[in-house]
């Protein structure tokens, strides 16, 4: 897609959401996971879409797909970098070079339970943007990450605590 494509395409969406407000809201397609054959599990969208985990053998997978967390860092990475592209395009600027890279900080006691005071999720996550763009100022560059990151949906989920809800069906 050309920058003009998506530029325009941003336009279109925000002025159709300041004059539609209430079409902003929605409920995000679910995904369904099922264990297929001990740790390593199939989820599969509304559309068909699919995805396959697994965890590593020192925990008993069979290290045959990459693990939930590895995906969360993968979606986390390609939600801000395909952010901070859509801001880029909504300025004008064309990227040369857009790299993301996502890690975290675990501590393992929290997924087995082991410390009551210790997080089953990342202790920190740390992204790390390499941008470039010819002729285009580094302050421009970093207003386009800085505001990218904080309206990226899954990098903005990390920072606050999510309200959840939990139904379970006993079958």
């Amino acid at each position: 897609m050309s920058i003009k494509h998506i530029q325009n395409s941003v336009k279109d969406v925000i002025a159709y959401l300041k004059g539609n407000p209430e079409d902003a809201v929605s409920t995000d397609s679910a995904v369904t996971a099922v264990m297929e054959d001990g740790l390593r599990c199939r989820a599969t969208g509304v559309n068909g879409e699919s995805i396959v985990t697994d965890m590593p053998k020192a925990i008993g997978g069979g290290e045959a797909a990459p693990s939930p967390g590895w995906l969360s860092r993968a979606a986390n990475a390609t939600c801000d970098a395909t952010r901070i592209a859509l801001r880029a395009a909504q300025l004008g600027v064309n990227l040369d070079t857009l790299e993301v890279t996502v890690d975290s900080v675990s501590d393992d006691r929290g997924l087995l339970g082991l410390d009551k005071s210790i997080s089953a999720g990342p202790v920190s996550v740390r992204t790390r943007v390499t941008i470039g763009a010819a002729g285009v100022a580094e302050e421009t560059l970093r207003e386009i990450v800085n505001f990218s990151v904080a309206h990226s949906p899954l990098a903005e989920g990390f920072r606050r605590v999510t309200p959840t809800e939990l139904d379970i069906k006993i079958a």
